[in-house]
């Protein structure tokens, strides 16, 4: 039986269910927006890359206020379930929105209705559930390896429900709306009006779960700190204090770039789906359910690799393999190593490196969320001052970054390729699909290393994390 001030696995579960609010949304900004105003709405890629990219600068400094925010409010309900009740509907109506665009506006009224209703207004909704959501972690997992196992729980929820989505998409929705003058239902507006509808429904649901599945832990949970009175230069000065330290910068710079890849390689995944391997919706709608196999395994190799090599040296050592890994078939195929399209191994191929690649993916992610809350003690240790908010917030831009720097670059794949817009895929012809591969696999290649890199240079390890523990006993 769990001691009184640990959670029980029911409010670790409604924890992790919660991550699938976040998952629908990055599923859905990461797979689909590229594709469904460019392609389908006729808005230049560019642009979208751009509207998000703008709104993730906006993010740098909304994420560390409501981070800190959440920190320091003081209220019946603690810190925390005050922001995760008043996000659920803003979070699920505008995400809403972004699927139901106007009809017959320009290129530079699209440009704006992305970037100021709905990319600022639905990443600023998430923020207020997202960041105040994960600075529960540290509370409800203390030890090295327990983090890692509820990490690895919240990172499979939010793969798991974020991709029943998006298989639906392939498998249903898309399907169910192919005509005779547009066969495949990919590129139907109609198609993405229901998902919108579907999946907004389904975040509210995780968000107040998740709320009211934790709510009964809030007593057991720190107290906020006394009432201050301070000025939003004094705020931004004790925020920058709280994460300046060399161990938050390389796992910071880790994680970015980590995000970028995943941007770069989830954005472009339907394009090489579609385009480069010549997949049928129901196809693509195969591999992407090997998404929830990937769920597994991710949740399943970190508590793993934490326990064998540590997290750092653990997160280098996945990272190295989804750099192999992910680009292998593409590269064999560049010069002329595969069967051609249509051949059934292409689709085995494709699904079983997809599944692979992505539980690398969700090992590194939960690897390096972990990591994150480790720097909680470290920094209260060096501050006095607990501030998971602060970290999370930082955790909640960076995945951020998927949509934003990693829509951005995945924009400028497809313009360096040359790729046409609003062709379909037996319209395009092989020499674009040779530049789109041979632009992606350098572009993927040096994200990745500077990923690597970047998470050589972070060194707090079991045994610093255990002392701050220590530390913090002792002053208790």
């Amino acid at each position: 039986m769990a001691a009184a001030d640990q959670p029980t696995l029911a409010t670790r579960m409604a924890f992790g269910f919660g991550a699938g609010a976040y998952g629908i949304k990055d599923g859905g900004f990461s797979y689909f927006l590229l594709l469904f105003y460019s392609q389908v709405i006729g808005l230049d890629a560019r642009l979208v890359g751009l509207a998000l990219t703008i709104a993730l600068m906006l993010d740098a400094i909304s994420d560390p206020i409501v981070g800190y925010w959440s920190d320091n409010v003081r209220s019946r309900w603690g810190r925390r379930h005050p922001f995760l009740y008043a996000s659920a509907l803003p979070t699920a109506g505008t995400y809403f929105l972004i699927w139901n665009p106007p009809v017959g506006w320009s290129q530079g009224a699209l440009f704006w209705y992305l970037l100021l209703l709905l990319a600022v207004a639905i990443r600023t909704a998430i923020t207020f559930y997202e960041t105040p959501s994960t600075a529960l972690a540290p509370e409800l997992a203390k030890s090295y390896d327990g983090r890692s196992a509820l990490f690895g729980l919240r990172l499979f929820f939010a793969w798991v429900i974020g991709s029943i989505m998006t298989v639906a998409n392939f498998t249903l929705i898309f399907p169910a709306f192919a005509t005779p003058a547009i066969p495949n239902g990919q590129f139907n507006r109609d198609a993405y009006a229901l998902y919108g509808m579907l999946a907004s429904a389904l975040i509210l649901i995780a968000i107040l779960v998740s709320a009211i599945g934790t709510h009964g832990h809030i007593r057991h949970l720190r107290a906020p700190p006394a009432t201050r009175s301070l000025g939003l230069k004094a705020i931004f000065r004790e925020i920058f204090h709280t994460l300046a330290n060399r161990d938050f910068t390389a796992l910071f710079l880790a994680n970015m770039f980590g995000a970028i890849a995943a941007g770069i390689s989830s954005s472009l995944s339907f394009y090489f789906s579609a385009y480069f391997w010549g997949l049928s919706s129901q196809q693509i709608g195969l591999v992407t359910m090997t998404v929830f196999a990937s769920a597994a395994i991710g949740a399943g190799l970190a508590p793993l690799v934490t326990r064998r090599l540590g997290k750092q040296r653990g997160a280098v050592v996945i990272g190295l393999l989804a750099g192999l890994i992910l680009p292998l078939p593409i590269i064999l195929r560049l010069f002329g190593l595969l069967p051609p399209n249509g051949d059934p191994a292409i689709l085995w191929i494709v699904l079983v490196v997809t599944m692979v690649d992505v539980g690398l993916i969700i090992c590194f992610q939960t690897l390096g969320a972990s990591m994150l809350a480790d720097l909680v003690e470290q920094a209260e240790v060096r501050t006095g001052r607990r501030n998971e908010g602060i970290f999370f917030a930082a955790n909640t831009f960076i995945r951020k970054s998927v949509q934003g720097l990693g829509v951005m670059a995945a924009s400028f794949v497809l313009t360096l390729a040359q790729s046409p817009t609003g062709a379909s895929p037996d319209k395009v012809g092989p020499d674009s699909l040779w530049r789109l591969g041979a632009t992606y696999v350098p572009a993927i290649w040096l994200v990745r290393a500077l990923m690597i890199l970047a998470a050589s240079r972070y060194r707090l390890s079991r045994a610093d994390h255990e002392a701050n523990l220590a530390r913090l006993r002792e002053q208790e």
